[in-house]
């Protein structure tokens, strides 16, 4: 059983008319149909041609009387039933202002009456009041029936706010199914600005946890036809009034679009659960411990190394070149520093030990009773004679001058 609340806050978008015509038009393609009407003008009982007068059992004796729920249902057709309305449920919301859960008085009426329906559809008054939020308590769907103008679209949003809050605090399964267009004109700007208008926004809410997340722009427009403003003054639905107007048409065309929606609903749920499983299992665990025990496994290997080749003095500074193996430059910049200045302490003693000549060693000469060398006889250098000044020989000119003088 799936229950629908068809509102919008702003008056004269064609709510009543699209309650009518699609229960009618759900009832022809063999589905079991009660309409429940919760406006005190009572528009959708005298569209089926029924007078709301106090003799019968309506919807304010169920909600503020006490009455049952089936009291209240009135047989229409064949697969439609009808919950008629009264002018008296304007007085529903003070009379009820002191009881407490008075928000849910009609979900609790319903729950407890036995009933064979397969769609339930909740006419709201043009208004958020306690008749509005008694119906999205009791619903699971919700349709809007909206014009494409402006002002129309500015309400959309206090709706939608008003649907969450319910949905948060009364009424967790409570969901926006679609936007039905009513009084379609598609040869105006307008129209295709307000359409794209609503699809952005839809877009939007996807994979949020909103009411509206899912919703869609139903694809059968109501079309603007005086067939639908004629029907309630005969007391009839489109269906019987003009079978074959665009006005029917349209509205069997958004009913297979309703029912189709019951096909699709469960059809997303099995998808989504291979999908999460499948990437979370084999990514994360093998990816982490090879890298951590890459990293430690060459640590304790210059260890070794370093300390074996100590002993020589020659090779000392050969540990600074031997770490290069290892692929990080941490184990060779700790261990060089430290280890280098403690390997020529220990072996200075020892070299002069062992790099003694054993063939000088006097014990060894003594036990051999060889002389040791005799030490090299001075040589002796020749006696240099000083030679006497030779006379300075005085220059040609020199004598040429001093002759000259004399």
């Amino acid at each position: 059983m799936r229950i629908i609340a068809l509102m919008n806050q702003k008056g004269g978008v064609g709510k009543t008319t699209t309650t009518v015509n699609l229960g009618a038009a759900l009832a022809e393609a063999g589905q079991r149909v009660c309409l429940i009407d919760l406006d005190p003008q009572a528009h959708l009982t005298i569209n089926y041609g029924v007078d709301p007068s106090p003799e019968m059992v309506n919807l304010y004796d169920v909600m503020v009387e006490g009455r049952g729920f089936l009291e209240a249902v009135r047989k229409i057709e064949d697969n439609i039933a009808l919950v008629p309305g009264s002018i008296d449920l304007a007085a529903a919301e003070i009379e009820l202002v002191s009881v407490i859960g008075r928000e849910t008085i009609l979900k609790e009426k319903l729950e407890t009456a036995q009933h064979d329906f397969d769609y339930i559809l909740l006419d709201c008054p043009p208004s958020l009041g306690l008749l509005t939020i008694n119906a999205l308590a009791l619903a699971s769907e919700v349709i809007i029936p909206m014009q494409a103008h402006f002002l129309a679209l500015q309400g959309v949003a206090k709706l939608l706010e008003t649907v969450q809050l319910v949905s948060k605090r009364i009424n967790p399964k409570l969901k926006v199914s679609g936007i039905a267009l009513t009084m379609f004109d598609a040869q105006t700007k307008l129209t295709s600005e307000v359409v794209n208008e609503l699809q952005s926004f839809i877009e939007s809410a996807e994979g949020q946890p909103l009411p509206w997340a899912g919703a869609r722009i139903f694809q059968s427009k109501i079309r603007r036809n005086i067939k639908l403003a004629e029907s309630p003054s005969f007391g009839q639905t489109i269906i019987k009034y003009g079978p074959t107007s665009n006005g029917a048409a349209d509205y069997r065309a958004l009913a297979r679009e309703v029912m189709e929606m019951t096909e699709a609903t469960p059809a997303p749920a099995p998808t989504k659960a291979p999908a999460v499983v499948a990437p979370v299992a084999p990514s994360a665990p093998p990816v982490k411990p090879p890298t951590v025990s890459a990293v430690r496994a060459p640590a304790p290997t210059p260890a070794p190394v370093v300390a074996k080749t100590q002993a020589p003095s020659v090779p000392a500074p050969r540990p600074a070149s031997t770490p290069a193996a290892s692929p990080t430059a941490k184990a060779p910049a700790v261990s060089a520093p430290v280890r280098a200045p403690a390997a020529p302490a220990t072996p200075a003693p020892k070299k002069v030990e062992a790099t003694v000549n054993p063939t000088l060693d006097p014990a060894k000469l003594a036990a051999a009773k060889v002389a040791p060398p005799a030490p090299p006889a001075p040589v002796e250098r020749p006696a240099v004679t000083p030679t006497p000044p030779s006379p300075e020989k005085k220059p040609a000119a020199t004598e040429t001058a001093e002759l000259i003088e004399r």
